[in-house]
């Protein structure tokens, strides 16, 4: 349609600007020239752009735009937006003198303009997209576009990702693919957040429609995160539970996004996502056998409490328990969890943690009240009358609490067979088994027992010790089996 004309566009002057907005899809100007004629332009979408105009130039000669010169309009675009590129026009009107701060005169001056020419671009997709959208498939994401481009062009490069087949466009049951307009007709009604659900692709949206459909998303119980770098997809990404820009994208857009990526490539993403759920398991992993275990200890000072006659731990024994074993648990954050857990997306369920809590935690009281049993019956520790056996008795719940819950991470922090389907990171592996000895070594040490009002651990005990903790890993290994077999989860 062009006809190879040479233009200096140094000999022109604006003079006036409409700037482009969602609702138009078009911007305009008002140029002065040499001859200080004005002229409008007007460059936007296809469809906007071609029912303002009357006439088209071809050859340098203006003629009509009649209902055969747009079908070949309309199909050379389609075939365009067919083949990934998007196409804008160009079209031109001269005009009097009009009041230039008055937008809607302007505006009104928007018809029989001459169109000038076609402008086509192609974007094509970053070279890894097809393998990242593969790989965040097989965890279980699931990923729609929300594009103001034309449908066709959407369509293109969703099939070339294989995010849609070639067949879903045209299903009647199940919408793939819908554009913003078709959409407005939803807005307000159930269909609205049905085709949301069920749809791929959304083409032609305005910036509070993807807004909407981020928002319809996230009502029906979805963890949302939007990636996107223009102007258009503010609202959207303040709206998201996540909001992701890139580093290159504008200025506005990033202010309103919860991450900048700085790395080129959707590979990110992938990454993003399985360093989520990795952090997300091993604070969920924290979190219950923390709670487990202190649930486990009210259980044991309450049976305590009930038999003994003496306080079964110091104060101070019992704060230098906790923060050994915190100490050891601060290697946590740099183990792994378990394959499967990083395939399906994760939340956090209060029930889950009570359920398991509640499960899971009198299993330490039974090792401790066993203790209670050997220093009872077996080292005669029955009266707070002979101060030495009773803090013989607390040196040797100390040991047995404090290797016990230190120990049992490592059956915790998977649903598989510990140490042989499954093992523990280096760095939580040397935390745990230092803690251990460390925990161990400190009641043999005269001024530390002095110190914290122990007695050296009777020889004997130490056997019972290990038949403890070999008891107490095979208790809570068959209480995590019956437990996945009947609520078919761990962590």
């Amino acid at each position: 349609m062009a006809d190879g004309r040479s233009i200096n566009t140094a000999q022109y002057e604006k003079v006036a600007a409409i700037p482009f907005n969602f609702e138009r899809r078009r911007s305009a100007c008002i140029v002065k020239g040499a001859t200080r004629t004005n002229l409008l332009i007007v460059k936007g979408a296809f469809e906007e752009v071609l029912r303002l105009c009357s006439t088209v130039r071809q050859g340098g000669v203006t003629v009509p735009l009649d209902s055969q010169r747009k079908q070949m309009l309309v199909t050379r675009t389609d075939q365009l937006n067919r083949e990934g590129y998007r196409v804008l026009l160009v079209a031109e009107k001269k005009v009097g003198e009009v009041d230039l701060r008055d937008e809607e005169s302007l505006q009104e001056l928007e018809t029989d303009m001459i169109l000038e020419g076609v402008l086509s671009f192609i974007d094509p997709p970053k070279d890894d997209a097809a393998q990242s959208i593969a790989e965040l498939k097989d965890l279980g994401v699931q990923i729609k576009v929300l594009t103001g481009d034309a449908l066709p062009v959407a369509v293109n490069v969703c099939q070339r990702l294989e995010l849609i087949r070639r067949d879903d466009v045209t299903e009647t049951d199940d919408v793939q693919a819908i554009t913003g307009p078709e959409l407005a007709l939803l807005e307000g009604t159930d269909e609205f957040d049905d085709v949301v659900r069920t749809c791929t692709v959304f083409a032609k949206l305005t910036p509070n429609q993807k807004a909407l459909v981020v928002g319809s998303l996230r009502k029906a119980g979805h963890c949302v995160g939007m990636l996107g770098d223009g102007i258009n997809d503010c609202m959207a990404l303040r709206r998201a539970d996540v909001g992701i820009s890139v580093d290159s994208g504008a200025s506005v857009a990033k202010d309103c996004a919860d991450l900048v990526l700085t790395e080129k490539g959707l590979h990110i993403m992938v990454a993003s996502v399985t360093t989520g759920r990795l952090t997300h398991g091993n604070t969920i992993k924290y979190i219950k056998m923390v709670t487990s275990s202190n649930f486990g200890n009210v259980f044991s000072m309450l049976a305590a409490a009930a038999w003994l006659p003496f306080t079964p731990m110091l104060s101070v024994q019992l704060l230098l328990q906790n923060l050994l074993y915190d100490i050891s648990q601060i290697a946590i954050p740099w183990d792994s969890v378990d394959p499967e857990y990083l395939k399906t997306p994760k939340s956090w369920k209060t029930w889950d943690l009570l359920r398991f809590v509640v499960v899971l935690g009198p299993t330490s009281s039974v090792i401790d009240i066993l203790t209670f049993t050997l220093n009872w019956f077996y080292y005669g520790v029955k009266t707070v009358d002979n101060e030495e056996a009773v803090r013989l008795a607390q040196t040797h719940w100390f040991l047995q609490g404090l290797l016990t819950q230190t120990l049992i991470v490592h059956l915790l922090r998977t649903a598989k067979m510990p140490f042989i389907q499954s093992r523990a990171t280096v760095p939580l592996a040397l935390s745990t088994s230092t803690i251990m000895i460390i925990g161990f070594v400190i009641t043999w040490i005269p001024p530390i027992q002095r110190a914290l009002h122990f007695a050296q651990p009777s020889p004997t005990f130490v056997g019972f010790l290990v038949a403890e903790l070999l008891l107490y890993c095979v208790e809570v290994q068959i209480v995590k089996m019956i437990y996945i077999k009947i609520f078919k989860t761990w962590l």
